[in-house]
């Protein structure tokens, strides 16, 4: 099913017990453990420019900051980088997240294969979890409802593409400039502004700083 799986978690005791379920129930031949998302993303591209590409990705949403500067700072964002580089990458969500929205985002905008909510059975669902994936199928937690998020304000792929963007200080000419290159529609500066103005009622923001910090903390970009 799975031969080589590499765990991004920043917690030594569920990296122990991650890897010793894998090993005994499962019969992984190779667990890598990173507990920094960096470490975890050069490793990913390392292995795959050896042609040793990993075959499952497990990887925690949040991790602390500490005295090292690091440029992937979450879970969302490794997942993120990982998918471009390699799309086919099976990933599963190990968290304590419980956000219906978050987790529908996680499934609609980066594809992740699973989601497993940090509890007593967590790791008998990772099991579960790896068997689904292994079949072709998706898993999500039994406790968690996507139903929930579905009348909720939802960003797609522009809105996203759009906050990226103005989180990384870029102007509205500029943004407009990506998305004519990557021909993304609707491009004119009316559209951006539009989205950008209900982007700013929904969230209760009054500037684009504030917006990006707001959709940063409730892990939706």
């Amino acid at each position: 099913m799975f031969q080589k799986v590499l765990i991004a978690e920043d917690f030594q005791g569920d990296n122990k017990s991650i890897v010793d379920t894998l090993k005994s129930e499962l019969n992984i031949a190779e667990i890598q453990e990173e507990y920094y998302c960096d470490k975890a993303f050069n490793r990913l591209k390392a292995a795959l420019n050896n042609q040793e590409a990993y075959d499952l990705l497990i990887t925690d949403l949040s991790f602390k900051e500490n005295h090292i500067p690091q440029k992937l700072t979450s879970g969302v964002a490794l997942i993120d980088a990982a998918r471009k580089v390699q799309p086919d990458l099976r990933i599963i969500v190990n968290s304590m997240e419980e956000n219906s929205v978050k987790i529908k985002s996680l499934f609609d905008t980066y594809h992740i294969n699973a989601y497993v909510c940090k509890g007593r059975q967590s790791l008998d669902e990772l099991v579960k979890a790896m068997h689904e994936i292994g079949n072709g199928n998706t898993y999500l937690s039994p406790q968690i409802d996507l139903n929930t998020a579905k009348n909720v304000f939802e960003l797609d792929e522009l809105d996203l593409f759009i906050l990226k963007n103005l989180a990384e200080g870029l102007s509205k000419k500029e943004i407009r400039y990506k998305l004519k290159k990557e021909d993304l529609r609707p491009n004119s500066e009316s559209a951006i502004d539009k989205r950008v103005s209900n982007l700013f009622a929904e969230f209760g923001a009054k500037n684009s700083t504030e917006l990006v910090a707001k959709l940063i903390r409730e892990g939706l970009i």
